[in-house]
């Protein structure tokens, strides 16, 4: 088995000046200097217009400008420049448990997986998801076990733990869609992959931070369309 070395968190930022802060400093960083873990954080930012790269600048984080829009975009992006073992995400608004990630990477290393996705709908705090986005995430999370025989309870779910050379056994990121239906494809080609072990892992989703950037329905309509676009391939 690799000894990790390096863990590499990615985060796709558009004016999160309100929930970049608290997000990084959630990560248990003695736990990282109690196992040797390297952390590199990096940013991958719209061109904000607030405090978003200054703040993440003054708590030790790469900033990479993509002016170019998408949520793929943005990993398609960041994901090539991490120089980690082990690669993170999540948002930037404070939804995600990135106090957690040190138990998660554990879990991947002792299980030795390839890849784990997490399901927020284990532990959803207070007014962390409304009602209209709950049964869009619904509606999609059945798609996907129609079309493509997964069984996800949360195939929406932006945060994932996996080996960066995992990423050798899927098809090229850059063919990867540049918008929301990048987390569902990820997911797809992970657990499709016949020799690539993937999990989903129980999680938590926390009420977010800042203005709420994502259209439940345009998004999810999307989303959805991609998912049948992508079976008929």
């Amino acid at each position: 088995m690799n000894i990790i070395t390096k863990i590499s968190v990615i985060l796709p930022t558009i004016n999160e000046e309100k929930g970049i802060g608290k997000t990084i400093d959630s990560i248990n960083r003695d736990y990282f200097k109690k196992n040797k873990w390297d952390l590199e954080i990096i940013i991958v930012d719209g061109d904000s217009k607030d405090k978003t790269q200054t703040i993440a600048k003054s708590k030790g984080a790469k900033i990479i400008v993509e002016k170019r829009k998408g949520y793929g975009r943005a990993y398609k992006t960041g994901i090539p420049k991490a120089t980690g073992d082990i690669i993170v995400t999540g948002d930037a608004d404070a939804t995600y448990p990135f106090e957690r990630i040190h138990i998660y990477i554990k879990q991947l290393i002792d299980e030795n997986l390839d890849f784990i996705t997490t399901d927020r709908f284990a532990e959803l705090g207070h007014g962390s998801m409304s009602v209209k986005h709950y049964f869009g995430n619904t509606i999609l999370d059945l798609a996907l076990r129609i079309l493509y025989f997964l069984k996800i309870n949360d195939s929406q779910s932006g945060m994932w733990i996996f080996r960066k050379n995992a990423l050798n056994k899927i098809q090229p990121l850059e063919d990867f869609s540049n918008g929301m239906p990048f987390s569902e494809e990820i997911k797809i080609e992970m657990f499709k992959a016949k020799n690539i072990k993937a999990k989903e892992i129980p999680s938590a989703l926390y009420a977010r931070e800042g203005d709420v950037k994502l259209e439940s329905f345009s998004d999810g309509l999307k989303n959805l369309k991609y998912l049948f676009k992508k079976r008929l391939r």
